[in-house]
C-alpha cells in the first residue's frame, strides 16, 4: 500500500510539469499559433529559475524568473510568426534548438551548484491520513496550483467574453478582424501567456521536481507536452488527465526497476515516449474527431490586409 501511495504521489508530481506546459501550449493553439519551441523555452526557463534560486534562495523568485524567460522567448517567437509571417513550424524548431544550445552554454557554471534544503509541504491533518495523505496531501503547492489553473482556464475559455474572443481568433481570424478585434495583439498576448506557463513548468523542473541543473534536463518533456494538447483535443480538463497518465507511465519505470523487474532499463526509459506515439496513432485513426475539436486556423498565418 505504501508503494502504491508513493507511485500516485510521484505520478501527480511528474504530471504537474507536463500539465502546466501543455496548458500554455493549449492557449497558444486556441489562438491559432503552433509553438514547437516548448523544449527550448523550458530549458532556458529551467536555467533562469535555478540560477535565481541559487542567488536569492527564493523559489518564488525562481518561478517568476522562469516565467519571464519563457514569456520573453515566446514574445520573440510571436514577433517573428505574427508580424513577419515566418513559418510557425520552422521558427518553433529554431527556438527549440536555440534554447537547448543557449541553456547548455549559459548554464555550464551552475552544474555543481546546490539549492537550499526544501521544507515539507504536507497539509496538516490531511497529510497524516494513511495512504491518502502521502498520495495526495504532501505535495508542493504548485501541484494544487496546477489544478486551480485548469479550473480557471475552463472558466476563462468557455464562460468569459475574453475567452470567446480568444477562441474566435483561433477559429476565424478574418472574421474577428472584421469585427474590429486586434487579432495580432491577441495572438501575441496568447503566445506570451503560453510561454510564461512553459517557463513556469521549466522552472518547476529545476527547482522542485529535480532540484539541480544539468544540460538537457527537460529530456523531451516539451515534446510530450505538445503531444498532450492533441491527445486532450484542446480541452483543459483532458490535458490534466492526460498529464497524470503520462506522469504515471514515466514513474512506473522507476518503480518497476526498484521492484527488481528483469527488463532492460533502456526499454523502461522508452515507455513514456512509446506511450506518446501509441496515443497519437490511436487518435489519428479518427481524423474527423480531431477536425471537429481542433481550432480551424491553427498554424495558419493571418494577413490583415488580405
Amino acid at each position: 500500500m505504501e508503494s502504491i501511495a508513493l507511485l500516485i504521489a510521484a505520478s501527480l508530481n511528474a504530471g504537474t510539469l507536463l500539465a502546466i506546459a501543455s496548458l500554455g501550449l493549449l492557449i497558444n493553439e486556441k489562438a491559432g499559433i503552433v509553438n514547437l519551441g516548448a523544449e527550448g523555452m523550458m530549458l532556458c526557463a529551467a536555467l533562469a529559475g535555478f540560477a535565481t534560486v541559487v542567488h536569492t534562495g527564493s523559489t518564488t523568485l525562481g518561478f517568476a524568473a522562469g516565467m519571464a524567460a519563457g514569456a520573453l522567448l515566446a514574445a520573440i517567437f510571436g514577433g517573428l510568426v505574427i508580424w513577419l509571417n515566418t513559418n510557425q513550424y520552422a521558427t518553433g524548431l529554431a527556438l527549440s534548438l536555440f534554447g537547448g544550445g543557449f541553456s547548455a552554454f549559459a548554464g555550464a557554471g551552475y552544474v555543481q551548484e546546490k539549492l537550499p534544503e526544501q521544507t515539507s509541504h504536507a497539509i496538516p491533518l490531511l497529510g497524516d491520513i494513511p495512504l491518502i495523505g502521502p498520495a495526495l496531501f504532501r505535495h508542493h503547492p504548485m501541484v494544487y496550483v496546477c489544478v486551480g489553473l485548469v479550473l480557471f482556464l475552463i472558466w476563462f475559455l468557455y464562460r468569459t467574453r475574453a475567452g470567446l474572443v480568444l477562441r474566435s481568433v483561433g477559429e476565424s481570424p478574418e472574421s474577428s478582424h472584421a469585427l474590429g478585434y486586434p487579432v495580432r495583439r491577441i495572438r501575441l498576448l496568447a503566445v506570451m501567456a503560453g510561454g510564461a506557463l512553459c517557463g513556469l513548468a521549466g522552472a518547476y523542473v529545476s527547482t522542485v521536481y529535480t532540484p539541480l541543473w544539468v544540460e538537457g534536463m527537460i529530456a523531451g518533456k516539451g515534446w510530450i507536452a505538445l503531444a498532450l494538447t492533441t491527445f486532450a483535443t484542446w480541452r483543459p480538463a483532458r490535458v490534466l488527465l492526460g498529464a497524470y497518465l503520462f506522469g504515471g507511465v514515466t514513474m512506473l519505470q522507476f518503480h518497476l526497476q526498484g521492484m527488481g523487474v528483469n527488463v532492460p532499463s533502456q526499454f523502461l526509459t522508452m515507455m513514456p515516449y512509446l506511450a506518446t506515439i501509441v496515443v497519437l496513432v490511436l487518435i489519428s485513426r479518427n481524423p474527423t474527431w480531431i477536425r471537429i475539436n481542433m481550432p480551424s486556423s491553427i498554424g495558419k498565418p493571418f494577413y490583415p490586409g488580405a
